[in-house]
């Protein structure tokens, strides 16, 4: 095929990143998080309830996570560039960096707070923190019903529906604080209830960053094997060897993978470089959830007249 390159593509240009569908459910959300936020810091200054304000404060993060996942969603839609090939679809994955960054940072804060309240005890009044708590859960879990899909779809989502689920479990521990309170007069429930709440925020959102970070240190994406790609790619006739295989993520739902595949003269000949592109994308197509295939087919002996630049 001379110095010319093939490329085969499994599918066009993306229309849109995973979490589009779903912009509409994340503002149902931001708008049931800012009432609730506003509702709980009222009611914990009326109650003096130390874990109310800890979650309200949640709650102002998850407001403003919410917003910043709406607002990558838009960047992450707009048509790519000469500049930027691939568009903002990375905007969305920063956001979700974000997010993790405010999770640690509330995190941290409420238990803070919360040896803080140890130190010196308030009077929290239990009765307005259970009427304000179970406000805050309801709501919550309306929110997370409206998320559920979309947070299997895309890291973007699934930290904001993180966000509500922390704040879910806050809010169930300041009911059971709150009455801890009422039926005992025990007021150190509360700040426990604030450590409990911290504490529940970190295994979540440590996960969530890590999956974060392999998308911005282009790892393989998730569920897919290398090992297994290349063995597949190694088992079409005519194919002798596979070099220069990468597979990475550009965000949720669009997995780009591209190779260098050397197949025999004699193939080539017979078959074309369409018929065997045809091959090489269905093999993928059949096995593996990549979104962008490009393939370099190259005759034997190829490789080793290319300049390093291009490995």
């Amino acid at each position: 095929m001379g110095a010319g390159h093939d490329h085969g593509h499994t599918h066009g240009a993306a229309t849109g990143t995973a979490a589009q569908a779903h912009k509409g459910r994340l503002r149902m959300a931001l708008a049931i998080t800012i009432t609730v936020m506003f509702a709980q810091i009222v009611g914990g200054l009326m109650a003096d309830s130390l874990a109310l304000i800890a979650d309200a404060t949640h709650m102002a993060t998850d407001a403003l996570g919410l917003g910043m996942a709406l607002l990558a969603i838009h960047f992450a839609n707009r048509p790519p560039t000469e500049s930027r090939t691939f568009g903002y679809a990375r905007a969305e994955i920063l956001a979700a960096l974000a997010n993790c960054l405010l999770l640690l940072g509330v995190g941290g804060y409420v238990l803070y707070e919360a040896i803080e309240r140890f130190v010196t005890p308030a009077e929290t009044q239990g009765g307005l923190a259970v009427f304000f708590g179970a406000f805050g859960l309801v709501a919550n879990m309306i929110s997370l019903s409206l998320l559920m899909r979309g947070q299997k779809e895309s890291l973007n989502v699934r930290g904001a529906f993180l966000e509500v689920v922390a704040d879910t479990l806050g809010s169930v521990t300041v009911i059971v604080s709150a009455t801890v309170i009422m039926l005992t007069g025990w007021q150190a429930a509360d700040p426990i209830a604030s450590l409990v709440i911290g504490v529940m925020i970190v295994p979540r959102t440590v996960k969530l960053l890590r999956e974060t970070l392999n998308v911005l240190l282009e790892s393989a994406p998730k569920g897919v094997d290398m090992a297994e790609v290349r063995a597949h790619i190694l088992d079409l006739p005519g194919v002798e060897d596979v070099h220069d295989l990468h597979a990475w993520t550009i965000t949720s739902g669009m997995p780009v993978l591209s190779a260098h595949v050397v197949v025999s003269t004699d193939t080539l000949d017979s078959i074309g470089h369409e018929k065997m592109l045809h091959e090489l994308q269905g093999c993928l197509g059949d096995h593996f959830d990549v979104e962008h295939c490009t393939f370099q087919l190259e005759p034997s002996g190829h490789a080793e007249h290319e300049a390093k630049l291009c490995h």
